[in-house]
This record gives structure tokens, C-alpha cells and sequence, in this order.
């Protein structure tokens, strides 16, 4: 069995703390591109339903990648940091989109 003191960036990619957010963050994503192919881009004073889900999706990982960070990076600080900066790589693109879709009126 493998030590929990020493782990690849594959076997951390295994751990919940370390894939949820990436799948939460696929899904706010995902949740963009639906409302885009079956509604548009539309500007309203009431964001909706989609918008609420989206925020949940992106603020609820912030305990989990908190855990992960408090718990893995000591222990495996290389694979660790990979996968912290892959998680904060797919919330950027997903608020990234929202934000050029809400900042350009002509989209």
C-alpha cells in the first residue's frame, strides 16, 4: 500500500478533497454553456436560477480545496501544488466566462 507521506500527482487526484472541486467546477461550466445554448446571452435585473446554482458550485469548493491545501500540501507539496493550481485554473475559466459574457453587452 502506497504512504500517505509521499503521493503522486495521480494518486492525489483520487482523493475527493482533490477532484470534487474540479467537478464542480466542470459543472458551473457546463451549467454556462447550457443557459447559453438553450436561452442566450441575456442582461435581467433577476439573474435566475442558473446564476444561484453557478455561485453555489464555485463558493462550496472553497472549504474543500481549503482541506486539501491544509492537508496535502505538507505532505506532498510538488503533487499538491499541481493540483491546487489545476483547481484554480478550471474556477478561473468558468467565472472568466461568466465575466466576458456579463462585460461585452454585444455577446
Amino acid at each position: 500500500m502506497m504512504s500517505e507521506r509521499r503521493m503522486s500527482f495521480g494518486s492525489l487526484l483520487k482523493r475527493p478533497s482533490a477532484f470534487l472541486p474540479l467537478l464542480m467546477s466542470a459543472a458551473a461550466f457546463l451549467l454556462i454553456i447550457a443557459v447559453l445554448a438553450t436561452v442566450g446571452v441575456t442582461h435581467r435585473q433577476d439573474e435566475g436560477a442558473p446564476a444561484r446554482i453557478f455561485q453555489l458550485l464555485i463558493l462550496l469548493q472553497l472549504p474543500i480545496v481549503g482541506f486539501f491545501a491544509l492537508k496535502w500540501w505538507p505532505r506532498s507539496p510538488r503533487p499538491a501544488t499541481f493540483v491546487l493550481f489545476l483547481q484554480v485554473g478550471v474556477v478561473l475559466l468558468s467565472v472568466a466566462t461568466v465575466v466576458l459574457l456579463e462585460s461585452h453587452p454585444a455577446l
